[in-house]
């Protein structure tokens, strides 16, 4: 038997856009779902892999995430990577508009969730990353792995 899902459990985590993108900041969006794209995540499948948001006339869209048919569902099914409109207040909405405008900036999908039974959607404020960065952010783990491993050993006593 498969165990239950928390209430505030993350449905889907976008692991590479951290690794590929330098997160200024972060803000929850809600969704607009229908029936079926809702039975679908409460049975925790969903993908953000390629998914990103732009702003378009004054309204907040998110693309390519992927919810799956629901295996139940009949011919009024949803289609899987359609575009889903994000809720947002207005100010939050031109802040967004006016964070795209600049140069590099772009709007990523970080994780979907639960919050109290609605799906919601932390959206991150991001800039891109050169190979550069990626390479220092990769060297700078592997010191602190190797870092933290060395003082263990030292609290051992070896």
């Amino acid at each position: 038997m498969a165990k239950p899902r928390k209430r505030d459990d993350a449905i889907a985590v976008n692991r590479r856009a951290r690794h590929d993108y330098r997160i200024d900041d972060t803000l929850e969006a809600g969704l607009v779902l229908t029936g079926t794209e809702v039975k679908s995540l409460r049975d925790g499948k969903a993908s953000l892999q390629h998914a990103y948001a732009v702003v378009r006339q004054g309204e907040v869209w998110l693309y390519g995430c992927h919810i799956p048919e629901y295996a139940f569902g009949n011919r009024a099914n949803h289609e899987p990577t359609r575009a889903r409109k994000l809720l947002l207040h207005r100010e939050e909405i031109a802040e967004l508009e006016a964070f795209t405008q600049e140069a590099g900036r772009t709007l990523v999908p970080l994780k979907l969730y639960w919050k109290d039974g609605r799906a919601k959607l932390q959206l991150g404020l991001a800039g891109g990353k050169t190979q550069h960065d990626k390479r220092k952010d990769i060297a700078e783990r592997d010191a602190k792995r190797t870092m933290e491993r060395e003082l263990a050993e030292r609290r051992k006593g070896r």
